[in-house]
């Protein structure tokens, strides 16, 4: 048994379903299944390694995975206050959040995948995040009048994934990339091609005009910069680095017809904030309302919230009370994954989803873990203006890279001298 499940076949097979996962990322609108049939390969393969060679490879590390999978406990236990009615809902929540279980205990039973592997994984997010770019890029083209057009009306190019999602994984592979280049991880004669991913994605990036990813993309631009400067004294970098970040809005202003229109949005959609029979169709103002209704049914459920599967009728009762003019067409959830959280869980409940999910975080404080540190800062993010975990994809993108890029922190005695992605 110990021959046919060696730790390197093992190990082969979950590169193959991780590999499996990050593409069925980018093809879930047409391979709904294939998500969640990577992600059970990747859990038989770790209970088969645990059963076989009869350990736990990550036995001590149980507090690091255990936080994750307690924000799955978070939504069992909203079963205790679900009405009867909306006892459906209450199941699928539990299905769509099985990420929370299974990819924590999967990597929990796993040895950490050797590095040649982690770069190679990363690897492939970074070339289907290309492929995603320049195949929406080409649609662009084919029809930039209409796209151009649609900027003003608070709409966006098509693109698989989801625009919000992507924007936010657009960032993270310009991150991966940017790192997995700075630590020499790359062949010399595809350095040239690597660079040229790095570039087009940030300009890509800006045609699409997504705030949370530009945020995002700003934020941990931000971040690099005071890493160079106070980190690494290298203030030549940083000042370059600074540079480019300021100049590059600008430049996109005056090139992309798809960000200056963006622009011109923003500034009537926030203006329209006090005018909820006009405000309704534009995204800030919606969000607004939102948050608006979200606090409203946490005023009234201060320490335990009403439970996720009730949350949608709740909100319903608090924007017909609050916006009696905007018809039920117009109720959306809040665009706001703490605000998600507070309404549904109650005060009590948004501490224990943030201790949860952000502990990992604390336990690798002391080590150098940059993809980890902008794995969370672009989720951090995401979530004050998304509820990203609400989705397949945005759930499916947070949790898995998340524990991927803890991969690089874990113990392991690879020899291998290149850097391990962290």
């Amino acid at each position: 048994m110990l021959s046919v499940f060696s730790i390197a076949r093992l190990h082969r097979s979950a590169f193959f379903f991780c590999a499996c996962i990050i593409i069925s990322i980018f093809l879930v609108n047409w391979l709904r299944v294939a998500l969640g049939i990577a992600m059970g390969g990747l859990a038989v393969t770790s209970v088969v390694f645990a059963l076989v060679h009869k350990r736990i490879a990550n036995r001590s590390l149980w507090p690091v995975f255990g936080s994750i999978a307690m924000v799955f406990v978070l939504h069992l236990l909203a079963g205790i206050h679900t009405q009867a009615v909306n006892m459906d809902e209450y199941r699928f929540d539990l299905g769509m959040q099985l990420p929370f279980l299974m990819l924590p205990l999967s990597f929990w039973l796993l040895p950490p995948l050797p590095s040649r592997y982690l770069r190679g994984l990363w690897w492939i997010f970074i070339a289907m995040t290309v492929l995603a770019a320049s195949g929406a890029t080409i649609n662009y083209l084919l029809h930039a009048q209409q796209i151009n057009e649609s900027y003003m009306h608070s709409k966006v190019m098509p693109t698989e994934p989801d625009h919000i999602r992507f924007s936010i994984m657009i960032t993270m592979a310009i991150a991966a990339a940017v790192l997995l280049v700075a630590h020499h991880t790359v062949a010399p004669r595809w350095r040239t091609w690597a660079k040229a991913s790095i570039v087009g994605m940030a300009l890509f990036l800006h045609l699409l005009a997504v705030r949370s990813g530009e945020m995002t993309f700003y934020a941990l631009g931000g971040l690099a910069v005071l890493w160079l400067a106070f980190g690494k004294k290298q203030w030549r970098k940083a000042i370059v680095l600074a540079t480019v970040l300021i100049m590059l809005p600008v430049v996109s202003y005056f090139t992309f017809p798809t960000f200056r229109n963006r622009v011109y949005n923003t500034q009537e959609d926030v203006s329209k904030v006090q005018e909820s029979s006009e405000g309704k169709n534009f995204s800030i103002s919606a969000r607004v309302y939102s948050y608006q209704a979200a606090l409203a049914v946490w005023r009234d459920n201060k320490l335990t919230g009403v439970g996720k599967p009730n949350l949608e009728g709740e909100m319903a009762k608090r924007y017909a009370a609050l916006y009696p003019q905007l018809t039920s067409d117009f109720y959306i959830m809040p665009h706001n994954q703490y605000l998600y959280n507070l309404a549904a869980y109650g005060s009590i409940g948004l501490l224990i989803f943030c201790l949860s999910l952000f502990y990992p975080a604390w336990w690798a404080r002391k080590k150098h873990a940059p993809l980890l540190l902008a794995q969370y800062v672009s989720i951090a993010l995401s979530f004050l203006v998304e509820y990203t975990l609400e989705t397949q994809i945005g759930l499916a993108f947070a949790v898995f890279f998340l524990l991927l890029a803890l991969q690089g922190s874990l113990p392991h005695d690879d020899p291998d001298p290149t850097w391990r992605p962290a």
